[in-house]
């Protein structure tokens, strides 16, 4: 079976999709078959360019003409195109792999919960940090109680490419199209690996209540390429957060992202303090994952590249480091594995992270939002 997908969108997610669908036959032999079948956008000159250089055998501009025929549908828009394409496809009965943040308001997350739950479909919401080798280390040694009762978690997510005043404006600058600045953009993918590593009841828990804040450095930016008379733009939308989190039982955390993080790059860094030990991850340094046992006098750094490491067998010897490129051919593989119906693991669950955890994400969000308007703390329901 050859499962025909359609994708919106063809740049920075449209290509990352694009390029594990192609890997996917190369090193994951046992996947389903794929077939690019058409590339949806607005501009055609640029969307028939993306389509001859992602390998798609046609074009639409209209996901209306898309969603109910084909296999697959993967929806990589912005942020407010996400509900409403994601939801026609559904109710047609075609499994549906979306970007995060789920939405951009908790109201258009919980519409598309509610179409997953009632299409019976697969429904993925593609937080693709979960699928890093190291990650997935992690999450085995918690799991096997390695770092015993949870007791501190950490969460930072820097990037700097606003710290200049004069970086030109963009979608994700606007509430409207957004939803949030770096608390969406980054800070979902922070609450979800802290969701996927310490969420089970054995572990920390479920995040119950929260703190947050929320700063806007920069209020108006120039606009690139106008074609009227408009030379700023707003900035609405937040820069920084900065959250203090409580687990179910009894961890406690802190969340935080900036934009504005001059040095850093993409460093998404998670910390999880236990009572027999501890560890921390770089996303910039993604093959390491730090380990402290019980009775060890320091941390010991792990290269996570061996054959018997999660999903390394598939790439290369040891030693020889994955990247981040990787992580969507495994986050594909396991999501179209689901979709062509078999176990995409060993015990047989239904894809994850699901559009259930993306709304999970995406209520710790507007809760952090909520608390800072409101200048306490805020119990999750």
């Amino acid at each position: 079976m050859t499962l025909d997908v359609g994708v919106l969108g063809y740049r920075f997610m449209g290509e990352a999709h694009a390029n594990a669908l192609a890997r996917l036959p190369m090193f994951f032999p046992d996947a389903p078959a794929v077939n690019r079948r058409v590339l949806v956008g607005r501009d055609e000159e640029a969307l028939a360019d993306a389509a001859d250089r992602l390998g798609f055998e046609s074009t639409a501009t209209d996901w209306r003409d898309v969603v109910d025929e084909v296999d697959v549908f993967y929806n990589l828009g912005p942020n407010h195109l996400h509900a409403e394409p994601s939801i026609a496809a559904l109710e047609a009965g075609t499994p549906v792999f979306c970007e995060k943040p789920l939405a951009p308001t908790l109201e258009g997350a919980e519409a598309m919960a509610d179409a997953a739950r009632t299409a019976d479909v697969p429904a993925g919401c593609a937080f693709n940090y979960r699928f890093v080798p190291a990650i997935q280390y992690a999450k085995q040694l918690l799991e096997d109680g390695t770092l015993g009762e949870i007791h501190h978690v950490r969460g930072r997510y820097l990037q700097d490419w606003l710290v200049d005043p004069d970086a030109p404006w963009a979608w994700r600058l606007d509430e409207g199209l957004a939803g949030s600045g770096a608390l969406g953009d980054l800070g979902s993918h922070t609450v979800d690996l802290l969701r996927f590593l310490v969420g089970d009841d054995e572990l920390a828990g479920e995040i119950e209540r929260v703190s947050g804040h929320l700063r806007t450095f920069v209020d108006e930016r120039p606009v690139e390429d106008r074609d009227d008379d408009v030379e700023t733009r707003p900035v609405t939308v937040d820069d920084a957060y900065s959250a203090q989190v409580a687990f179910e039982n009894g961890a406690m955390g802190t969340l935080e992202a900036s934009r504005f993080a001059s040095g850093h790059k993409n460093d998404h860094t998670i910390e999880i303090h236990g009572s027999d030990g501890s560890l921390r991850f770089s996303l910039e340094r993604l093959n390491e994952l730090e380990l402290l046992r019980d009775g060890n006098r320091g941390y010991e750094t792990i290269l996570v590249t061996d054959e018997d490491d999660p999903y390394v067998d598939h790439w290369w010897p040891p030693g020889h480091v994955l990247g981040w490129e990787h992580t969507f051919v495994h986050e594909n593989y396991e999501f179209l594995t689901a979709v062509a119906g078999e176990a995409s693991r060993d015990d047989g669950e239904a894809f994850e992270p699901s559009f259930e955890d993306g709304l999970a994400a995406q209520r710790v969000l507007t809760a952090i939002e909520d608390s800072d308007e409101r200048g306490e703390w805020v119990d999750l329901e």
